[in-house]
């Protein structure tokens, strides 16, 4: 797994519920790429189609609070977002999220954040900068073992790895 992450910042507000992510009239179906075409739609209803791949989420507080369904991480992961960065998860979305592969960052950068800004984490070194503002901010390093889980697609395809 490579040690960078790049993308463009889509800035969202502070507890976004599952249920924002995605909506439960769109809990018929587990398929990723049908789950991500209504990914956030109910709080913005072009995001599926703004998104771009490697596009990180920058969140307030409490992000991934509501229901503990796997489908919001996945609809998220699907959309093409390559992290997650928050003041606050629920702790269950954030295990959630490194289950399926998702990867997460606790920092609070909301405030000094604006759509389309170019961020970029560095996972050795425990830190997320902004291009415009030229502002680090330091977050815990992350462990081996939580890159490889992600690396590999989630907790089961790692498991199944190991196995091997």
């Amino acid at each position: 797994m490579k040690n960078i992450i790049k993308g463009r910042a889509y800035v969202v507000g502070d507890s976004v519920d599952t249920d924002v992510i995605i909506p439960a009239r769109f809990l018929t179906t587990d398929n990723a790429n049908e789950l991500a075409a209504h990914c956030m739609e109910d709080l913005d209803k072009d995001f599926s189609k703004k998104v771009k791949t490697g596009d990180i989420i920058v969140a307030g507080d409490n992000f991934g609070c509501g229901s503990s369904r796997e489908h919001a991480p996945i609809a998220i992961k699907a959309s093409g977002i390559s992290a997650v960065i928050a003041k606050s998860f629920a702790r269950i979305f954030l295990r959630n999220c490194i289950n399926i592969g998702l990867m997460v960052f606790v920092c609070d950068m909301k405030k000094d954040t604006r759509p389309g800004d170019e961020i970029t984490v560095d996972m050795q070194k425990g830190e997320i900068a902004n291009a415009r503002t030229k502002k680090i901010y330091q977050v815990k390093p992350v462990p081996e073992f939580i890159k490889k889980i992600v690396s590999s697609g989630g907790l089961l395809n790692y498991a199944v790895q190991r196995r091997k």
